[in-house]
């Protein structure tokens, strides 16, 4: 019997076979076809056509070919899986380190805050009686201070608060009082007495950690200090003691309404155009929400005017050695409450190695992050 001729594989290659041919208008068998070879789909006039993608199509060594290739692509994302789970499961202990240990990003200048640590190296240097960039009447009695770099330094943002600073040999409190130009990727400045706290000043530079301190004790009330120069037209104040980084500064006359202050460079807060003659209030807000309000401050350029309002309630530094007297009335607690708006808790005490402590304002906390 003649079998009929078969048109060209649409697919551009030749069909070798098909299932074998009926009688006139019979079926053509789908499947296997005795030779072996998978058969194609019946066409609208009994035609076996081969279809574009079609596995009944596809040789044996191209689909073997095909499952090897995936098999290698699959093992090779689950080895990728398989790795970063490692590498997060490895660092994700110190998040908080991870992140510090780059520079701050360009254009998000911030001073340190909260709990993050930062790791970088430090140096020393002698301000003499400066207060430095932070234009500070003149350093700490204790001498332990900071200069921070640009972006850490923000403008000033980071003047008058306090970090905790862990070397070699322990970890000291230090306030930050000044810019270090030369200072990137984590390096701070510190004083002489505050490097000799936690290493050798023969060392020059050492790796050290460092994050912010907390709510630190605070000496006494806020403190004022108008700039030279300032009048009823002009208004520029700097504020003291307040503990943690300001976040911002209004100020008023009896009778007007606030008025929002720019922070300078120089950690003078600037009203352009003024607000009179005084007295004013001043209202002072920190980075975690405290908020003190000031009255009775006269228009006396540089002259330190101390307040009657603490920026947070803690027990101030050094007072700590009395304990109250014995009272029939327990509940009448020398104590002082806790602040109605805490900020983010801190961990407080001695260094766990046993190094020496020393500070600013308060014992420091030891940071660690390895």
């Amino acid at each position: 019997m003649i079998e009929p001729e078969l048109p060209d594989n649409p697919n551009g290659a030749d069909q070798t076979s098909t299932g074998g041919a009926g009688g006139a208008g019979g079926a053509v068998p789908s499947g296997v076809d005795p030779a072996g070879v998978p058969a194609g789909r019946v066409g609208p006039a009994g035609a076996a056509l081969a279809s574009a993608g079609d596995p009944a199509t596809i040789d044996r060594p191209a689909r073997r070919k095909a499952s090897r290739r995936w098999l290698a692509g699959g093992s090779a994302a689950v080895l990728a899986a398989v790795l970063g789970l490692v590498l997060v499961w490895q660092f994700s202990d110190s998040a908080a380190c991870a992140a510090a240990l780059a520079a701050p990003p360009v254009g998000q200048a911030a001073p340190p805050s909260g709990a993050t640590v930062y790791k970088g190296k430090a140096s020393h240097y002698d301000g003499g009686s400066s207060g430095g960039n932070c234009s500070l009447p003149g350093p700490p009695a204790n001498r332990l201070y900071a200069a921070l770099g640009s972006s850490q330094y923000a403008g000033s943002a980071a003047c008058g608060s306090f970090l905790d600073v862990t070397g070699p040999k322990g970890t000291v409190r230090v306030m930050v009082l000044d810019r270090c130009a030369g200072c990137t990727n984590n390096k701070i400045d510190l004083s002489r007495q505050a490097f000799a706290k936690i290493a050798d000043l023969s060392e020059g530079i050492i790796s050290v950690r460092y994050r912010a301190a907390v709510d630190p004790p605070l000496s006494g009330p806020l403190t004022f200090r108008l700039k030279s120069g300032v009048s009823q037209y002009w208004f520029a104040v700097q504020v003291g003691n307040h503990g943690n980084p300001v976040k911002s500064v209004a100020a008023k006359r009896d009778g007007a309404g606030w008025r929002t202050a720019k922070r300078g460079s120089d950690n003078y807060w600037v009203i352009d155009g003024g607000i009179g003659p005084g007295p004013y209030s001043i209202r002072v807000v920190d980075v975690y929400g405290h908020q003190a309000v000031a009255t009775g401050i006269r228009l006396a350029p540089r002259q330190v005017q101390r307040s009657t309002v603490r920026m947070y309630d803690t027990t101030p530094a050094g007072t700590a050695s009395s304990p109250p007297s014995p009272s029939p009335t327990p509940a009448a607690s020398a104590t002082p409450t806790a602040s109605p708006t805490p900020a983010p808790s801190t961990p407080t005490g001695a260094d766990p190695s046993g190094q020496p402590v020393a500070g600013a304002a308060g014992a420091p906390v030891a940071v660690g992050c390895d």
